[in-house]
């Protein structure tokens, strides 16, 4: 009759490349977060009008604006320009990420603390 509980057959070793493949993801995870966090992503609005260029920090770092779409009168609209250059380049950030992460997991995504198990 077979044994139940424990670690049958040889599974200590199976967990010890399980805890090697998780040792070793984790590092690739922190090398691709720093190397994603000195990228920049830059996205405009307004035809070009306003420029946001945003760290992998998700700090914005630089704001660029042409000099037509600086209108005393039409502030909100320069507003919302800059708040749509931001957004995108926020979203630039993400997909980034989502892709880095994707390539390290194989696909498996939505994993909770990015472990495959």
């Amino acid at each position: 009759m077979a044994k139940r509980g424990g670690f049958p057959g040889g599974m200590p070793g199976n967990m010890n490349n399980l805890m090697k493949q998780a040792q070793k993801m984790q590092r690739q995870m922190e090398e691709n977060q720093k190397a994603l966090e000195e990228k920049e992503f830059t996205a405009a609005a307004g035809g070009g009008a306003v420029e946001v260029t945003i760290s992998g920090k998700r700090e914005v770092t630089k704001v660029k604006l042409s000099e037509e779409v600086v209108d005393p009168d039409d502030i909100e609209m320069l507003e919302d320009l800059i708040v749509a250059a931001t957004n995108e380049a926020l979203r630039k950030v993400e997909e980034e990420s989502a892709a880095v992460m994707s390539r390290l997991t194989g696909g498996l995504g939505g994993m909770g603390g990015g472990f495959p198990f």
